[in-house]
């Protein structure tokens, strides 16, 4: 049974689980990963990273990543004019928790074409889209009309469903037959190089 519980390197290990796996790792795949033959000790490492604030247990009992995802909050910077700035550690910031609601309805679609430039939401752009919440006039959504897939405002004319453009150069489109709306952006990720 271990006896030390090293935190920095234990974090160090589940992260690179969970860049290489995308997933928490299994009870026994801890035991592998921290070089230990018992299940107790898998069981032992377990509680140390619960009680570390690395893992928790969903309601099915199901290891979950925490901290493994979290990033740095060093405070705010000026987007106006500039403002002397210290760096501070705020907190940690869990980024699937800060843009995510409901994981279970939350899925991303990478973004071609620019008709919602205007809106910021560029080429090669990925949305976050959560499925099932109804949408307010302004909101922009992904929906099929007319058997085709678009991401557009969602606007009413006339009490009718309009998708519109952000980009001059697209007219609104008015669905012929039908429009089902497959869900609300809820934040757009942008990779720079």
């Amino acid at each position: 049974m271990p006896r030390t519980f090293d935190r920095a390197g234990a974090l160090k290990k589940l992260r690179e689980f969970y860049r290489s796996h995308h997933r928490p790792p299994s009870f026994d795949e801890i035991r592998e990963l921290f070089g230990y033959r018992s299940k107790n000790s898998a069981f032992w490492i377990v509680r140390r990273l619960i009680e570390s604030g690395f893992l928790r247990k969903d309601p099915k009992g199901k290891l979950v990543l925490d901290q493994l995802t979290g990033v740095k909050l060093l405070g705010s910077v000026a987007a106006g004019f500039p403002n002397p700035a210290e760096e501070e550690l705020v907190d940690t910031l869990n980024l699937d928790e800060y843009l995510i609601r409901h994981p279970e309805q939350t899925f991303l679609v990478k973004v071609t074409g620019d008709s919602m430039i205007d809106a910021g939401i560029h080429e090669g752009d990925l949305v976050l889209v959560e499925r099932g919440r109804s949408p307010k006039e302004g909101d922009i959504v992904i929906a099929q009309v007319d058997r085709e897939w678009t991401l557009k405002y969602y606007q009413k004319k006339a009490g009718r469903p309009v998708l519109v453009a952000a980009n001059v150069k697209y007219p609104p489109i008015v669905p012929r037959e039908e429009l089902t709306v497959g869900g609300v952006v809820v934040a757009v990720v942008r990779k720079y190089k």
